[in-house]
């Protein structure tokens, strides 16, 4: 996951939105870190479930990364009241289905599927409840699909 983030972070520019969907433990902070890699932004990368939005400032001149959570929040409105600077910066946000809207017309949507529970031929999105700590942290296969949404 690190790795395909970085190649999608050399690819993207100011005013790109990132959603990123997936179960708990699919990979989704993983990728933002390879994003922000390729970005060429200050870490560390870490999720942003209590702060909601943290912002990564480039090293190399670039724009900066504004990694969000949208899993607490309750609606797009409170997605857009973080006043985040979508034109200026990239935004990669977790949870956001269903409030990319709120920061730009056009977004970018990674759906990240992991086999949990019963080996690799599980089927992806089950309960991540009913995973211990090693199925979360295991090396498994991830299905990635990458579409851009208006």
């Amino acid at each position: 996951m690190h790795a395909l983030g970085r190649r999608i972070g050399e690819g993207l520019a100011a005013g790109d939105l990132v959603v990123l969907t997936g179960p708990l433990g699919a990979g989704k902070t993983t990728l933002t870190r390879g994003i922000a890699e390729g970005l060429g932004v200050r870490g560390p990368v870490q999720s942003p479930t209590f702060v909601i939005a943290r912002t990564h400032p480039s090293l190399v001149g670039g724009p900066p990364l504004v990694h969000a959570d949208a899993y607490r929040l309750g609606s797009a409105l409170e997605l857009d009241d973080l006043d985040i600077d979508a034109q200026r910066s990239v935004v990669v946000v977790e949870w956001g289905r269903g409030m990319a809207d709120a920061l730009g017309e056009l977004w970018w949507e990674i759906e990240i599927e992991r086999p949990v529970g019963g080996g690799a031929d599980a089927a992806a999105g089950a309960d991540a409840g009913d995973l211990d700590a090693d199925e979360l942290d295991a090396d498994a296969p991830r299905i990635v699909t990458v579409s851009l949404r208006p």
